[in-house]
Formats: C-alpha cells, sequence, structure tokens
C-alpha cells in the first residue's frame, strides 16, 4: 500500500506518520518510508539525532542517477535527460519493489532501527538557500514523484510519504499515486480547510481520504470535526505523554505508546489494507499518462525540447505481473 500523511503547517502529520511507521515495524511489516516535506523532520520523528538526519542522502541530488535507472531499456525514452518527474514506466523500464535491494535505495535510502524492527528511510532533501531564486521546491519532490510512478508495491507492504505541508502536492499528480491518504486536521476552522480542499480538488480522481483529528481534547471537538468532515473523519488522537517525552529526544519504549493510541494507528492500518482490495492498476496507471501529459504540454516539452507525448507506452499497464517479468527478463 502507497500511504500520504497530508495537513497543513503545524497540524503533527509528521509526529503522526512516524507513530504509524513505527506500528508497521512494530507488526513485521516491511517499510519504505519518505520524507517529501521540504522541512524534513521525519528522520528526527523516528529517532535520528541532528547528525543523522543531516546525513540521510537528498533523493533531488541524486536525481540523474534515479532517472538512468528507471529509464532501463524502455525504447521511447532516448535519455535520462528527457525524463521528467511524470514520465510514467513503459515496456523496457525498470521498476522497485518494497523488499528489493536495488541502486536506488542503495544510494539514496538508509536503514532505520526502531524499537521493534527496522524500515528503510529516503529523504527530498531540504530547500536549500542556493534554491532561492531559481527553483521551486516542487522539484525536489520530483524523484520521489518519479519513484513512485515506477514502484509496484503488494499486499503487506507499505510505503509512507510525509507530504509537504498544505496542498501542494495538486500541483503535479503526485497526490494520485496513493492507495489512500490520511489528512491529519486539527479540530479548529483553519485545521479543516486543507481537508475542503483535498477534497474539492481530489473528488473527479477517485483518491481515498480520511481524516485524523489530532490535537482532540474532549467530545466537543470529535463533534466539530464529525460536522466538517462528516463520515471522512476516521479516528481522533488526542494528549499523549509518549509523544511528548519523544519530542523532548526521550522516548520511552514504543510499547508504552498509550492504549487508545495504538488503537487509533491500526484503524490507520485497517483502512490501509482495505483500500488494497479496490486498487486499480489499470486507473493508476491511466492517471499517471493523464498528468504526464499535461505537464508536458504547459512545461515539459519546452523544457527538454522533447514531445514527451511520445514517452507514453500506450499498451503498457503497471502492476505486480510486470515487477515480476521485470525480474526475471
Amino acid at each position: 500500500m502507497k500511504i500520504a500523511f497530508v495537513g497543513k503547517g503545524g497540524s503533527g502529520k509528521t509526529t503522526l506518520s512516524s507513530l504509524f511507521i513505527r506500528h508497521l515495524a512494530a507488526n513485521e511489516a516491511p517499510v519504505v518510508a519518505v520524507d517529501a516535506d521540504i522541512n524534513q523532520h521525519l528522520g528526527a520523528a523516528l529517532g535520528l539525532d541532528e547528525a543523522q538526519a543531516a546525513a540521510l542522502p537528498a533523493m533531488g541530488a541524486h536525481l540523474p542517477m534515479i532517472k538512468e535507472y528507471l529509464r532501463g531499456a524502455n525504447p521511447r525514452i532516448a535519455s535520462a535527460d528527457s525524463m521528467i518527474k511524470t514520465t510514467p514506466p513503459g515496456e523496457g523500464s525498470r521498476l522497485l519493489r518494497v523488499r528489493e535491494d536495488n541502486p536506488v535505495y542503495e544510494t539514496c535510502a538508509r536503514t532505520v532501527r526502531l524499537d521493534d524492527g527496522e524500515i528503510r528511510l529516503m529523504a527530498t532533501g531540504p530547500f536549500t538557500e542556493s534554491d532561492l531564486g531559481v527553483a521551486c521546491y516542487h522539484s525536489k519532490v520530483g524523484a520521489v514523484e518519479l519513484c513512485l510512478n515506477h514502484l509496484v508495491d503488494g499486499v503487506d507492504e507499505y510505503v509512507v510519504v510525509d507530504m509537504t505541508a498544505g496542498s501542494d502536492s495538486f500541483a503535479s499528480g503526485m497526490f494520485t499515486r496513493f492507495d489512500m491518504t490520511f489528512l491529519v486536521a486539527e479540530p479548529t476552522r483553519k485545521g479543516v480547510s486543507v481537508y475542503r480542499q483535498y477534497k474539492e480538488y481530489a473528488r473527479d480522481f477517485g483518491v481515498a481520504l480520511k481524516v485524523v483529528g489530532n490535537k482532540v481534547q474532549g467530545q466537543d471537538d470529535v463533534d466539530f470535526l464529525r460536522a466538517e468532515v462528516g463520515d471522512d473523519l476516521l479516528v481522533t488522537v488526542g494528549h499523549s505523554d509518549w509523544v511528548r517525552a519523544m519530542e523532548k529526544g526521550r522516548p520511552a519504549r514504543f510499547e508504552l505508546l498509550e492504549a487508545d493510541n495504538r488503537m487509533a494507528l491500526q484503524a490507520l492500518q485497517n483502512a490501509a489494507d482495505d483500500s488494497y482490495e479496490r486498487r486499480d492498476w489499470e486507473r493508476y496507471t491511466r492517471q499517471m499518462v493523464h498528468f504526464h501529459l499535461r505537464n508536458a504540454e504547459s512545461w515539459g516539452n519546452a523544457k527538454t525540447g522533447v514531445d514527451l507525448a511520445a514517452q507514453v507506452d500506450p499498451g503498457f499497464v503497471l502492476g505486480e505481473e510486470r515487477a515480476v517479468a521485470a525480474q526475471t527478463g
């Protein structure tokens, strides 16, 4: 399952995504975690110290290598330079799997050992001073989007992405790359504003969206969220002494997280697992192509000097059988 955590800045989405990742690891699930927020706090939330978090390789800095690897022997892509963040895979492309070893993981991922297991962690890289005036941060997450386009995950495999704050993932088609999107919302008017944006933008794309109410202090907060988001409210999370200790850099063992919060995390996993049964690889591929053609027309063709529509393989549908064929071919 590919799972996104989104929400406004300060909503607690990074904290909740880190708790969910810990929960999956405790359940012995294979996890690839991706910090796609330019503020880059997921590593610290997973227990890395400042030096370890700063040492995480930036996916954006290795984009040429990622493109070259994923291009493989795809005859529709003449060079890695002609690939953009929305380039879809086709016959001959290399695909990524959660459990495998490959050059992309070797270069861009690091193993993080948690109390009850370990996960792979990848990061887009921070928005640096050198980017100011010459780039926008959407280019930073291009490596993440390209990898998601080429990633085939199976049942009981998890890719968890901590997205950039707000609704900026709608600048491209990245919001359609997930089986489940958890929107973290505080029980305030500002807290639910991003939910309304997501709901409106995602309406025509079949995006599975559930709200996680955070910083909930009582029934009045629950009632407020229910009135604002209706049945999209999946679960609520309140104060956590465990989280407070974690934020101070002194977390207890994860097994000591409060029982009600452990139950909330299990509810998230159940919702994500249910989404796998509704997976439609044909729609997933079709949406990938749709946004690639839109990006090609609006800026990609001019930037690369290539007709990027020719990169689309009309007979190709991403799916698990494709990944098996790629590994054995």
